[in-house]
């Protein structure tokens, strides 16, 4: 079910939201997390699995950082759709790739509570992959967490609600050039 929201409450939630990281923060990030893959998995001959749709942003701008052979494919499981808070995991694709055998990377755009990457790790475990691995370009700063802690990771969050690179705020502003917060969150 789509939610009823007005262009109007989504551009003020833009103009009043903090920016917590710019672009050229981001790209720094990106850099250093690329040259930790590198070393890690640079002889590796990976697998790249996108988390749909939060971490395509943070994907297309890694990916032409890392200096060696990959094979890149995506994986879909939602806890939270267009709404702001999470439920249950609704699976929409899983990978075409072979995972048997292989090193696998899970390219998320955040760790929150980690309900969605303990289930992404243990997918692709059941499928076969002899490494799972798992990189968030940012970490939400809280305490109520589950499961493993991404390998990689290149931001911290406050705990509030954010949205940019990739992140959404109702399906809005993915295409936002840096990260933001909801003003009052």
């Amino acid at each position: 079910m789509k939610l009823e929201i007005s262009m109007k409450e989504i551009q003020l939630i833009m103009a009043q939201a903090d920016q917590l990281y710019s672009m050229q923060e981001i790209d720094h990030a990106l850099t250093t997390l690329a040259n930790k893959l590198t070393q890690a998995f640079g002889d590796d001959n990976p697998v790249m699995l996108c988390v749909m749709n939060g971490s395509v942003m943070t994907t297309g701008h890694l990916l032409p950082k890392l200096n060696f052979p990959l094979e890149l494919d995506y994986i879909h499981a939602t806890r939270y759709g267009e709404k702001t808070v999470g439920g249950d995991l609704v699976w929409q694709s899983q990978p075409t790739i072979d995972l048997t055998g292989r090193t696998v990377i899970l390219l998320e755009d955040i760790y929150d509570q980690g309900v969605t990457l303990m289930a992404l790790r243990k997918y692709c475990e059941e499928a076969g992959a002899k490494t799972v691995a798992c990189l968030a370009l940012v970490e939400k700063l809280h305490d109520n967490k589950v499961g493993t802690v991404p390998e990689f990771i290149g931001m911290t969050v406050p705990d509030r609600y954010v949205f940019g690179f990739g992140m959404d705020y109702k399906g809005y502003w993915r295409n936002a050039a840096g990260i933001y917060a909801v003003a009052g969150s």
